[in-house]
């Protein structure tokens, strides 16, 4: 294959259909959007396309993929709706300012496999809203479920007069046609493997790339430990821990530490000896990658594969660690049913074992903390390398907005400089436009309005000066 002419033709077509789609008006491209978010949120298609991916990839569950579908895709739809993404957007008089919203052109966007469903509806509505066209790329292992999300939204715009070439995707998907499609579209919304993003941002365009999840959180003593246990056992098990925001571990005091693993085992999670984690081990990593037969498969496929015995009704494993880094590979994201769990006594020893995961796997991405200790909630979101701390709350569905808290609802998650990412919040409806500042004069043109003293008041008191 010719991949640069194939690629070529995909954007000519693209960028066709997006110069239409520049006239468009608020109130078209909102139709246009809720008509897709609405059609591909019914439940009949939600359970098409779920059983889809799931049968593709074998990952997950179907009922969660159907859930991203009826649930999630209702929650970002209610969020972006009120956002301006066309014409003026914002009026500031006292600045003399005026903010309009423009395209940013032709998206290319990397879909990953784990939500190969739901991630290609969020970035293509975002993007039509702003009145961009999309070119997606999908996952090799996932491509047949994101060509048909793509079809799907493809023919929602035939039906409403609109230019279907708004969306395209690559039907027969590689790192090469990846690779030529970020260099030549306008910018690159990248969602998947770390080598994923590093190339998204190696593309010589603009970027948006998420990194490694690998999420941390502590349990301190005042934690309601049976509610928190829950939480943790509904965060972790969805569908199948697909999600990068998942606890992969969990950072507990000591004084609770046994009662808790206590409340862990009565939510179905079993507790491996030092025998079954090194079967474990050697099960999940092999030349120390992490093994893609465990990632988001049922707890009793990955225990078959390791030779561990597990009780009925297990619905994850727990793993005992102390150290972080290459030689504790549990420290690191696993994508999969199992919970790596560490004890410490002065709080400050959470703080460095959260610090320190995060400075091997999933540095900027999020930790979180079951507390109502106001100074350790305090003091996590102070001293950690992470863009989001989390109280209280089940990691995943807290993590990617929802609707008991006011985080942005995603499918994209920005980890800051940390992570190697340009954006340090949940990707959403404003990273999907350019925006022109119309400056008007707020005053005579010429001199300074203000004294001296009231620039810099007394800043300079105790300073010395050249």
């Amino acid at each position: 294959m010719d991949e640069k002419a194939y690629v070529q033709e995909l954007v000519t077509k693209s960028r066709k259909a997006q110069a239409v789609a520049w006239d468009y008006s608020q109130r078209r491209v909102d139709e246009l959007a809720a008509a897709i978010m609405y059609s591909l949120s019914r439940p009949a298609i939600a359970a098409e396309l779920a059983k889809l991916s799931f049968e593709e990839t074998g990952m997950g569950t179907y009922e969660a993929k159907v859930k991203r579908f009826t649930g999630k895709l209702p929650q970002i739809w209610e969020e972006i709706k009120s956002v301006k993404t066309v014409g003026e957007v914002e009026r500031i008089p006292e600045k003399g300012i005026v903010k309009i919203a423009k395209p940013v052109g032709t998206i290319a966007a990397l879909i990953p496999s784990t939500t190969a469903d739901a991630t290609p509806i969020f970035k293509g509505v975002l993007g039509l809203r702003g009145r961009n066209s999309v070119i997606f790329a999908p996952h090799p292992g996932a491509k047949r479920t994101t060509f048909a999300v793509v079809e799907k939204m493809r023919e929602v715009l035939r039906l409403n007069g609109a230019p279907e070439d708004l969306f395209l995707c690559i039907e027969e998907p590689s790192k090469l046609l990846a690779k030529e499609l970020m260099a030549v579209c306008d910018i690159t919304f990248a969602t998947g493997s770390h080598d994923m993003v590093v190339a998204a941002y190696s593309s010589g365009k603009p970027a948006y790339g998420v990194g490694v999840g690998n999420a941390v959180v502590v349990v301190d003593e005042t934690a309601d430990l049976a509610k928190t246990a829950d939480m943790i056992r509904l965060s972790k098990t969805t569908d199948n821990a697909t999600g990068c925001s998942a606890e992969n571990s969990l950072v507990i005091q000591e004084t609770v530490y046994d009662a808790f693993l206590q409340e862990l085992e009565k939510q179905g999670g079993h507790l491996v000896n030092a025998e079954e984690k090194e079967k474990l081990q050697k099960t999940m990593w092999i030349d120390g990658k992490l093994n893609r037969k465990i990632v988001a498969r049922p707890v009793s496929h990955i225990a078959e594969l390791a030779g561990i015995p597990i009780p009925v009704g297990t619905g994850f494993l727990v793993v005992e660690e102390t150290g972080y880094g290459k030689q504790f590979p549990f420290s690191g994201e696993k994508l999969s049913l199992v919970l790596t769990v560490y004890k410490y006594k002065e709080f400050q020893e959470a703080i460095d074992t959260v610090n320190g995961i995060h400075s091997y796997s999933g540095a900027g991405h999020s930790c979180g903390i079951h507390s109502v200790d106001e100074e350790h909630i305090k003091a996590l979101a102070l001293n950690t390398r992470t863009t989001k701390v989390l109280v209280r709350q089940p990691h995943r569905a807290g993590n990617s907005g929802n609707w008991f808290n006011g985080l942005a609802r995603t499918f994209s998650l920005g980890c800051g400089t940390w992570g190697g990412n340009i954006v340090s919040e949940n990707i959403t409806q404003k990273h999907f436009m350019n925006t022109t500042w119309v400056s008007v004069p707020t005053g005579p043109i010429g001199g300074c309005p203000y004294t001296e003293e009231e620039i810099f008041g007394d800043i300079l008191k105790d300073v010395k000066l050249l």
